[in-house]
């Protein structure tokens, strides 16, 4: 079995690769070019009254209806299908399924993973209140909550519909694992919510709920990908291990950025978690510490009124001082290595993995 390695020796903003250099940047693009005449196409065939809330979240439209430059998003998780998709392709004893056929062969699967992710979207912005979503105003802002929820249910169906019309022999198990997943995300979702109301959440309940609300569905994502490929159940198990350990990597930075992530690169308030308070895995490491820090930022937590931005600051360096920032960089290094194991069991060879471990470095250290 071979081994896979990230290079982290650039420090650009280019992910290294073990084999042919490929950047992120040009794996999204190829993704997004792949990927949007199907996500456009099922976005059209909404009502009117939702496929412009649907254009307008997707970054393709304005409010007004006019065409709009705003940024779509990385499509990471459609990329992680297509990604997948080639990768274990390449461990498939059959003559047609290590063809290149495999990556075109999954565009469908990926753009109704796509859909399901920004059905989440949809959803979580109105949950959480959110006004901003890639430097502009969410969908419920500007359409109303009602409207936004109905478009991301709208959005649900068609990436079940988009699977179930797909005559892919693998269609039918990946669209039984994307419903699955969806109750997942649901549960995860739930979790999160309940925690605000908490005045107490352990570790474990946080990872727990970040996995299913993150995790699940890079690890669908990856797991697809396999199914598309003509790989076993073992191999869309690993995939789908490989894809979780990146999601909880995801998290973890992801929950750092919410605390001290730049609101000119975020789109978002800076420390919009702690200004939400937030259970995030960097806060709840911090709360559940025995420190001072720890007992400050639980202080801080239980005012009952907005933080000042003086309070804001106090916070976040609550969490650091607590060992809250560290924690989550270090478990984040963790997970990327569990992560790689997983791969390697799906994918034996290193060469054919180059770019998922793209993608994998791209979730861990992007900034924004």
């Amino acid at each position: 079995m071979g081994t896979h390695t990230l290079s982290r020796d650039n420090h650009d903003g280019r992910p290294g690769t073990t084999g042919e250099e490929r950047t992120a940047a040009e794996i999204l693009a190829r993704t997004r070019a792949a990927v949007d005449p199907v996500l456009r196409t099922a976005v059209d065939s909404m009502p009117q009254s939702m496929a412009r809330i649907g254009a307008y979240h997707f970054g393709w439209r304005e409010a007004d209806g006019s065409l709009s430059e705003s940024d779509p998003g990385k499509a990471i998780r459609p990329a992680l299908v297509l990604a997948a998709a080639q990768a274990c392709a390449s461990a498939v004893p059959s003559a047609t399924a290590a063809e290149p056929g495999a990556r075109p062969a999954a565009v469908t699967a990926a753009a109704a993973v796509e859909l399901v992710h920004n059905f989440t979207l949809l959803h979580d912005d109105v949950i959480d209140r959110d006004e901003t979503r890639r430097h502009r105003l969410t969908a419920w802002r500007v359409f109303g909550s009602t409207e936004a929820i109905l478009a991301g249910d709208a959005m649900h169906s068609l990436a079940m519909r988009t699977l179930a019309e797909d005559p892919h022999p693998a269609a039918a198990a990946a669209m039984r694992r994307l419903a699955q997943c969806v109750v997942e995300l649901c549960d995860g979702q739930q979790a999160d919510c309940a925690f605000e109301q908490r005045s107490t959440v352990t570790l474990d309940e946080c990872l727990a709920m970040a996995e299913a609300k993150t995790g699940a569905l890079l690890g669908c994502a990856c797991a697809i990908g396999a199914l598309y490929a003509g790989a076993g159940e073992d191999a869309a198990r690993a995939m789908d291990a490989f894809g979780r350990e990146i999601g909880l990597a995801f998290q973890l930075i992801d929950d750092l950025i919410g605390i001290w992530g730049d609101p000119e690169i975020t789109g978002k308030p800076a420390g919009a978690d702690l200004m939400s308070r937030k259970k995030s895995l960097p806060v709840v490491h911090a709360l559940c510490s025995g420190t001072e820090a720890g007992a400050e930022l639980a202080a801080l937590y239980a005012l009952d009124r907005p933080l000042t931005d003086e309070e804001l600051h106090r916070a976040a360096d609550a969490v650091d001082r607590a060992g809250g920032r560290a924690w989550a960089q270090g478990e984040s290094c963790e997970r990327m290595a569990a992560a790689i194991e997983q791969l390697a069991a799906a994918v034996p060879e290193p060469e054919a993995a180059d770019e998922l471990l793209v993608l994998a470095e791209l979730v861990t250290r992007r900034n924004h």
